[in-house]
């Protein structure tokens, strides 16, 4: 798939689709440092550790967010976002949508900055 996906690059952004069964592989040097997630509507605040996934803090926090695969291939936990600057790794989003800062998935994506604010 990463093949049609580079060799369909440069064809307009909704021309092809994918449907990815298991998540992109992540660099190998890939950082991932703590952050802080304030749910908006609920005052929920909860710090994300380098080991664990946003879904996974704010669960343990009390907050549900739908989820099922929890490898960034299905969508079920998508969130919006009201503040912040997404690291997109899921398998989803489109280049435009992921430019957007406005969606992301909970169970795989980050922050880039110390903070996000979801519209939970």
């Amino acid at each position: 798939m990463t093949d049609v996906e580079q060799a369909s690059r440069h064809w307009p952004e909704a021309s092809v689709r994918f449907e990815w069964f298991a998540p992109r592989s992540r660099p190998e040097d890939e950082i991932s440092g703590s952050f802080k997630v304030v749910c908006a509507r609920s005052g929920t605040a909860v710090e994300v550790t380098p080991e664990q996934s946003i879904l996974q803090a704010l669960t343990a926090a009390g907050v549900e967010i739908p989820s099922s695969c929890e490898q960034g291939v299905c969508g079920t936990c998508e969130v919006r976002v009201l503040e912040g600057e997404v690291d997109h790794r899921d398998s989803i989003l489109s280049t435009a949508e992921r430019a957007s800062q406005q969606m992301m998935m909970a169970c795989v994506s980050r922050s880039r900055g110390g903070t996000l604010v979801l519209d939970l």
